[in-house]
């Protein structure tokens, strides 16, 4: 699978599963834009990659919308076009629904839904005036199903897959495709970077995590697909069945999720 020359822009690309498809993508010989909001970190992944020199370093912060319009003319500027925008930088939630703040939910919408869609905004209409592009959201199994613990973060995941599902038929003819990567768990440090109830950082890694997918097989799971210019894309372990589940038993997923604990 050759990307020679195109134009990739990933964010949160400074750890997880935005590293592991950076390498993947640099390997397949795609140019790079690396962003999240740890400059240090994003210089340490373009290092990692192969043809460090061509890769692009730009801090973003998906909370900052009114900083889009300015970074995509910096992209366009310095590369010429972009050709895929990976969409892949989030945060998670650890609180029951009873004990969250306000204002976290609302972070978490801004970062996980907002962001990614005002992102896509900025990015559309060079793509569309080249009839080419292709938009990767990296969603999650929560897309689908809801939790307990999860609420706003499962809410921001259904809002994407609503969003860009809409788009991709408003463009498909237009030469611009849409991709939803769904992965489950996956041993990177989204659960110990997660939101508490006050937003404090759940500041551990779940079992579930450590027991998921390396973010290197997600990675090259979310590639292939990209590359083969899947529509939708499920990655991961046992945890990826309740998919199906929710949609031809959702009778027997209840029954599951009700049974599921969640303790801080």
């Amino acid at each position: 699978m050759n990307f020679s020359g195109q134009v990739v822009w990933i964010t949160g690309a400074s750890s997880g599963i935005g590293e592991a498809l950076a390498l993947a993508w640099a390997r397949a010989g795609a140019r790079l834009v690396l962003s999240s909001r740890r400059a240090e970190q994003l210089e340490r992944v373009r290092l990692a990659c192969a043809r460090p020199g061509d890769h692009l370093v730009l801090p973003l912060d998906l909370a900052r919308r009114d900083t889009f319009a300015a970074a995509v003319s910096a992209v366009l500027a310095r590369c010429g076009r972009i050709d895929v925008l990976v969409n892949n930088g989030g945060v998670s939630q650890r609180a029951r629904v009873v004990d969250a703040a306000d204002a976290v939910e609302r972070a978490i919408m801004e970062v996980d839904y907002f962001g990614p869609v005002a992102l896509t905004k900025a990015v559309l209409p060079s793509m569309l005036a080249r009839r080419s592009g292709h938009i990767v959201v990296i969603s999650s199994v929560m897309g689908y199903v809801g939790t307990p613990g999860r609420s706003s973060y499962a809410a921001a995941k259904h809002a994407l897959h609503g969003y860009f599902d809409s788009l991709r038929a408003e463009i498909w003819r237009d030469g611009v495709k849409v991709t939803l990567a769904c992965p489950g768990y996956v041993q990177t440090a989204v659960s110990a970077n997660a939101l508490g109830p006050q937003g404090e950082k759940h500041g551990r890694t779940d079992a579930t995590h450590r027991r998921g997918i390396t973010a290197d097989r997600c990675a090259a799971a979310i590639f292939r697909g990209v590359a083969r210019g899947r529509e939708e894309i499920a990655v991961g372990g046992w945890e990826t069945s309740g998919i199906f589940l929710k949609r031809f038993a959702p009778w027997l997923f209840s029954r599951i999720v009700r049974r599921m604990r969640f303790s801080v």
